[in-house]
């Protein structure tokens, strides 16, 4: 059963969250506590060898590997591959759990195309929604333990309703190898067909619109099927096991207490005189290793996440040709039916939502849910509509809800009208001045661009240094050639000079021309 805990981190406290780590059921100590014992074990085997039975020599050269093993261990890109790992497994479980078919955008269809207050009426409604249920039902018992347990054999599902014998007969006797979910879609669509000819689905619109709804959910029930065929790559996940694995086992090893190095124990400071020497301190003596036990916790309750281990008792048979798998004695109802006996042990190692942890996905309450829902709405609620009464609120202009004692602070605050409504603008009165762009602005002003952004903007567009101050005037007069005309004076050349001088003023008369 799915573990829910968001009323109690509804509102943020203080030790919102510790409260939750004094929860058992979904907990990351059920899950893990085996391997935690395990790994404290052989620790403790490891720190009792070195400490009681091993000589002075035995104990240098463990010290040795000792070393050699925690330095190995820092050299895996443990927090690299998982994270990667652990990112890919959930987006694939939220991918999942918004893959599983739900029928209530189909029953609204349903109900509102598909007509007739008479026995022939209904009898067509509840047998289209009908199927649509057996298609999830079929699909959820080829991906999920939980439903396979509840319906063992296709003898099961018609027990339950969701299928005739008669169904079951035409069912059984499409030979195919591959998974049959799509059947009852196929048997929606001729049935939708039928009723369209015999005037219940008055026109090809409705028809269209509900074959376009049972292909949303058909496509929900194969991208389900594919996610259970298609699992994240075999090399992907035993990269991560092995990285997981190799550094808690060289940290069994490396992470023990041992002497310190002939080095450490030399002074480390010249010694002054009449001073006695001291050796340096080495490590602390921590018989229990916190800070590796709690990478122990987290690394290895991070890969938990990414591999669920489940074992459930499947039955033998081709769950997707429909052929009925066999089993022992099973209670179905009032009395015992009698099967073959063929058990099956099946433990799962790979990601895996709809199994029977306590995280994972209630597929038979959602089936329960479905069915009850999708029959309610296309029965019992068709054309069965409460009176059109005036609101409460149509003599006002501006209604506005009560409010309780509880929540009347929440009136008094202001509505968003947008991040930049209390923007404050500037009071100068020039700048919300209005200008229009003159004509002219739209010749080339090739003088006000620069080399390298008209090889970006092109010849006739404009560069984004020009000024307010000319915006909507012709181009100036060029300030190049009095920069010449400088220049030939101080050459000794009068004559160019005044030339340039005469140009300069007969382009500055032309750029003033309207």
């Amino acid at each position: 059963m799915t573990v829910s805990y968001t009323l109690k981190v509804a509102e943020a406290r203080f030790g919102g969250f510790s409260g939750l780590l004094l929860r058992w059921r979904g907990s990351i100590y059920k899950l893990l506590y085996k391997e935690f014992f395990l790994f404290v074990a052989l620790y403790a085997v490891l720190s009792i060898i070195y400490r009681l039975l091993l000589t002075q020599e035995q104990r240098h050269v463990y010290a040795q590997v000792a070393r050699y093993c925690n330095r190995s261990a820092n050299l895996i890109p443990l927090s690299f591959v998982l994270g990667f790992y652990v990112t890919l497994v959930v987006n694939r479980w939220w991918s999942q759990y918004t893959s599983i078919p739900l029928p209530d955008q189909l029953m609204c269809v349903i109900s509102a195309s598909v007509h007739g207050v008479d026995q022939r009426g209904r009898l067509l409604r509840r047998t289209l929604i009908r199927y649509a249920n057996l298609a999830s039902v079929l699909v959820l018992r080829s991906v999920s333990t939980r439903v396979l347990k509840r319906f063992p054999t296709m003898e099961h599902v018609v027990d339950a309703g969701f299928m005739s014998q008669e169904e079951r007969k035409k069912f059984e006797s499409l030979k195919s190898d591959f998974n049959k979910y799509w059947v009852p879609c196929v048997w929606f669509t001729n049935l939708a067909a039928q009723a369209r000819r015999d005037g219940r689905i008055r026109d090809d619109i409705a028809l269209c619109l509900l074959l376009e709804e049972l292909n949303k959910y058909r496509a929900k029930c194969s991208m389900l099927f594919h996610y259970d065929w298609v699992s994240i790559p075999l090399v992907y996940t035993q990269v991560v096991t092995i990285a997981v694995y190799s550094f808690f086992g060289l940290s069994l090893v490396g992470r023990q207490f041992v002497e310190p190095e002939a080095e450490a124990a030399k002074p480390q400071k010249p010694l002054e005189s009449g001073q006695a020497p001291t050796p340096a301190l080495g490590d602390l003596d921590m018989y229990v290793p916190l800070t590796t036990l709690l990478q122990f916790f987290f690394y290895a309750g991070w890969l938990k996440v990414g591999t669920a281990d489940g074992h459930a008792s499947l039955l033998c048979g081709d769950v997707g040709t429909g052929s009925a798998p066999t089993l022992g004695k099973k209670m179905w109802g009032p009395e015992p039916r009698k099967h073959c006996l063929c058990h099956l042990q099946v433990a799962e190692q790979i990601i895996n939502p709809f199994g029977e942890d306590d995280d994972d996905f209630e597929t038979n309450q959602l089936i329960d849910r479905n069915l009850q829902v999708s029959l309610l709405s296309v029965d019992e609620m068709y054309q069965n509509l409460p009176p059109a009464e005036k609101d409460q609120y149509w003599d006002e202009d501006q209604p506005q809800p009560p409010y309780t004692v509880a929540t009347a602070a929440e009136s008094l605050r202001p509505s968003f009208l947008g991040s930049t409504f209390n923007l404050r603008m500037s009071d100068d009165p020039e700048q919300s001045l209005q200008v229009e762009a003159s004509p002219a602005s739209g010749r080339p002003a090739h003088a006000a661009q620069t080399p390298l952004l008209g090889r970006f903007l092109g010849a006739g567009a404009p560069s984004p240094a020009i000024s307010l101050r000319n915006f909507g005037r012709a181009r100036a007069t060029p300030r190049t050639p009095h920069l010449l005309r400088l220049r030939a004076e101080e050459g000794g050349d009068p004559e160019a000079a005044s030339r340039i001088e005469e140009e300069a003023a007969e382009s500055g008369d032309e750029a003033l021309e309207p």
